[in-house]
């Protein structure tokens, strides 16, 4: 290791220490989660090939918190608490804005306010390689309605 400069930025850690003092450090970490870029998403219920797991065919539902926001229009639904058990969903009522654009980010902070750590209800349409397309509620209204209310302008690909 290099020894420190006085003008060298403090580590990561050393910034970290107030919030993890103050017991705030799981939400530090859950907002960074929902404003970073887009990584690979966590969730891993469903294989890229292989059976589907029990409960997830066509007009099944299944019910869970969102546990991740990958974009405006794809989110993660808990059915337990490892990302072994979490399910990718991609909303089949909404098409929303690129991500890599600012209409995008706009699109993935509204799904995110809408959803993270709140229950939602979803029924299963099909298979999407890793994920399931599917109509999700929450309080028992879409979430594509509730992003269309919320100003949220559909315009992802195949949609303007």
């Amino acid at each position: 290791m290099r020894p420190s400069s006085p003008e060298a930025p403090a580590p990561i850690t050393a910034k970290l220490q107030p919030a993890i003092k103050s017991g705030l450090a799981p939400a530090l970490i859950l907002l960074l989660l929902s404003a970073s870029p887009a990584l690979a998403d966590p969730c891993k219920a469903i294989p890229d090939r292989g059976p589907l797991p029990p409960g997830l065919g066509r007009g099944q539902t299944f019910t869970g918190p969102v546990v991740y926001v990958g974009d405006g229009d794809s989110l993660c639904v808990a059915r337990g608490p490892t990302p072994a058990s979490w399910i990718e969903v991609r909303l089949a009522d909404f098409y929303a804005p690129e991500l890599d654009t600012p209409a995008g980010q706009a699109a993935k902070a509204t799904l995110s306010a809408l959803t993270l750590g709140r229950t939602v209800t979803c029924r299963a349409q099909h298979r999407s390689w890793d994920r399931i397309v599917a109509t999700c509620s929450r309080d028992r209204k879409p979430l594509g309605a509730l992003l269309r209310q919320a100003g949220v302008r559909e315009g992802g690909r195949g949609r303007r």
